[in-house]
């Protein structure tokens, strides 16, 4: 267990509630003149509410000393210098990351496309596509050249010519030769969206609209539309196809042959897919594969038997594809889960896919709203100047003019940002191969992605003080981590190696941890009273437990269990009707269990060795180091309460 989440989330939790129906915040106490508002301690005194289990701590005088002394101890922290170390820093950060996310997700447009791509997945489309290639950020004239090739092809697939004659002659997917712009079945996710997007906005046997993705210009055309088979697991054995220097062209289906005659006389398939399947990756599995679903593998023969398979562990005749012979074994059929067991997954998903742009614009476009900004027209002009062609090449530099640059190229609100930052956003944007022109066309591109990104980054920066929610949360943790690292440095560790320490506080609280009456003993029990009664024989014979269970446990069955050890009054391992005296006792019936007692010593009540208590010592070690902590830090700090505005506090929480 990582005991670092677990403290933080026992000491707060992430905020989402206000103070009533209260507005107004008031100072409740201040620490060296630092204020602590009203606000704050009702938020966290609400939300903890059902969560502490000590009634005290719901008592609102007791509860302001618990905030006053954690807020002591955060103090602390920062007096130490906590707050600078690396570490500390770097989780801070990482987390702010993390929360932050979700203030830049578009919830309506997010769910709109998770249900999009559910709905989809509901379906296989088998397609055929024409590609002609096109860099995505090519010369305009080369866009347009690519363009009017494409238009052309689609006007004839349009009036009728063979889409796969078509495709076979002028598509520039490598693969078109052969499989004339055939793709196969797929699914959501399996393509760009914006493939992906014409495949499912196409009927069955008509050709798309020219599509653009970032491969080039492409015409769809959907050849049939099924229900999605959802996912299977299987195993095979496969024998590779003969290489054509091979003697005997004929032998792998030969062997594939023979091994199925092995299946057929009850041999076990995991066994023989070991022994001689030649799939090195999934041979030492029992020929096992991962999971897939329609279009995943390159082998189209092999998913359609595969899938042809009605139950588990039914296997298939041997059957040969692209790569060779295979015999397969069903091992799960996995159909396509709910929307909400699918949910945090195609949100995954979306997130790395081309469909995040819609996300990343309609964010964009609020901020445009949200904030007002202003370019210096004087200032671009002169950036603009800078800007080069050596840009498209990627040789493209800052001139030596730009290091003394000071010029302000846009403010945001009221924050000014210097046109040197312009440069270096365009310096880095060469690895994007843009090839927009002319040089005025590109330079307004790069522009409007540096706004974007900037506002972005402004939005990001303001979260706190836009957002009470996140600034609360943001607080918090803050403090949780450094309370984290204080209570670690100040009072865990100590209480753990305090030696010294941990005994003098044993010796005056030890007996406060006492042992009631004990036993050492040997408890047989057992369902049967036959075996009960020759357990007992036993035992009055010396037989120790272990000699016992070998008499009485025969033919795999047990008759006879037995536990020896020391036992305190109330132990629920001792049988109610054990009498605290030496020796057998006889046989009696608790529930449907009858047992037999042999008690070897008896116990009476007394002190608990340092040892024996050493969990619960150690723990209320550190309770009693830390409140003498708190009246230590009380003492360092100057604490100062506004009992009346508390008051006004306890009324409107406990009215």
């Amino acid at each position: 267990m990582n005991i670092k989440p677990f403290f933080l989330g026992l000491f707060f939790l992430m905020a989402t509630a206000g103070f009533g129906q209260a507005n107004t915040k008031e100072v409740l106490f201040t620490i060296n003149n630092k204020s602590y508002y009203t606000d704050e301690f009702a938020r966290v005194y609400k939300k903890n509410l059902d969560l502490v289990k000590d009634e005290s701590q719901k008592d609102l005088n007791q509860y302001l000393e618990l905030f006053i002394g954690y807020k002591l101890k955060v103090n602390k922290a920062y007096k130490l210098g906590l707050q600078d170390n690396t570490k500390y820093q770097s989780e801070l950060k990482s987390y702010r990351n993390q929360l932050a996310k979700n203030y830049f997700n578009d919830t309506k447009i997010t769910q709109e496309l998770i249900e999009e791509a559910y709905n989809r997945l509901q379906k296989e489309i088998r397609a055929s596509h024409i590609l002609i290639l096109v860099e995505e950020n090519a010369a305009p004239e080369d866009t347009l050249k690519a363009y009017q090739k494409i238009e052309d092809i689609a006007k004839r697939a349009q009036a009728g010519e063979d889409f796969a004659n078509l495709a076979a002659q002028y598509s520039e997917d490598p693969s078109a030769k052969e499989n004339k712009g055939d793709l196969g079945y797929f699914t959501a996710f399996r393509m760009v969206y914006a493939f992906e997007n014409a495949a499912y906005n196409t009927a069955k046997d008509k050709v798309s609209k020219i599509i653009r993705t970032r491969f080039g210009y492409h015409i769809v055309k959907v050849d049939d539309v099924r229900p999605n088979r959802g996912e299977v697991t299987v195993a095979h054995i496969m024998i590779l196809k003969a290489k054509p220097e091979d003697a005997d062209q004929n032998q792998p289906e030969k062997t594939i042959n023979e091994i199925y005659q092995k299946i057929q006389q009850g041999e076990k398939f995991d066994e023989l897919a070991k022994q001689f399947s030649e799939d090195k990756s999934s041979s030492p599995k029992g020929g096992i594969l991962n999971k897939f679903g329609s279009g995943q593998l390159s082998s189209e023969a092999f998913e359609e038997v595969a899938f042809s398979l009605a139950k588990p562990n039914d296997i298939s005749k041997p059957f040969q594809s692209e790569f060779g012979w295979h015999i397969v074994k069903l091992i799960e059929k996995h159909p396509v889960r709910t929307l909400s067991e699918m949910k945090m997954e195609l949100e995954n998903k979306i997130g790395k896919d081309d469909r995040s742009k819609k996300i990343t614009a309609s964010l964009n476009e609020k901020l445009r709203k949200k904030y007002t900004y202003k370019r210096d027209s004087k200032v671009y002009a002169q950036l603009s100047k800078w800007i080069t062609a050596d840009f498209y090449e990627s040789k493209w530099t800052q001139p030596e003019a730009a290091n003394d640059f000071k010029g302000i190229l846009l403010t945001i609100n009221t924050k000014p940002i210097e046109g040197k930052k312009f440069l270096e956003f365009v310096d880095k944007q060469q690895k994007a191969g843009i090839k927009i022109k002319p040089l005025t066309a590109l330079t307004e591109t790069l522009y409007n992605k540096f706004l974007d990104e900037q506002l972005t980054a402004f939005y990001d920066e303001n979260l706190e003080t836009e957002f009470s929610d996140f600034a609360n949360v943001m607080e918090e943790y803050r403090d949780g981590l450094l309370l984290f690292d204080l209570m670690e440095k100040e009072i865990w560790e100590r209480a753990k190696t305090d030696s010294v320490g941990l005994q003098n506080f044993y010796n005056s609280t030890k007996f406060n941890h006492m042992w009631k009456n004990r036993v050492e003993a040997t408890i047989l029990s057992s369902t049967k009273m036959e075996s009960i009664k020759q357990a007992l024989a036993l035992l009055k014979k010396n037989a120790d437990p272990q000699t016992i269970k070998e008499k009485l446990n025969v033919d795999n069955v047990v008759n006879i269990m037995a536990n020896s050890g020391k036992f305190e009054e109330g132990n629920s391992a001792l049988p109610k009707g054990t009498k605290f005296e030496i020796g057998i006792s006889d046989i009696f019936k608790e529930g449907e269990y009858y047992f037999v007692v042999k008690v070897d010593k008896v116990i009476p009540e007394g002190v608990k060795t340092l040892d024996e208590c050493r969990g619960k010592i150690v723990n209320e070690y550190q309770q009693y180091l830390e409140q003498r902590w708190v009246d230590d830090l009380k003492s360092e700090f100057n604490v100062k309460v506004n009992q009346e505005v508390f008051e006004r506090v306890k009324k409107q929480l406990n009215p």
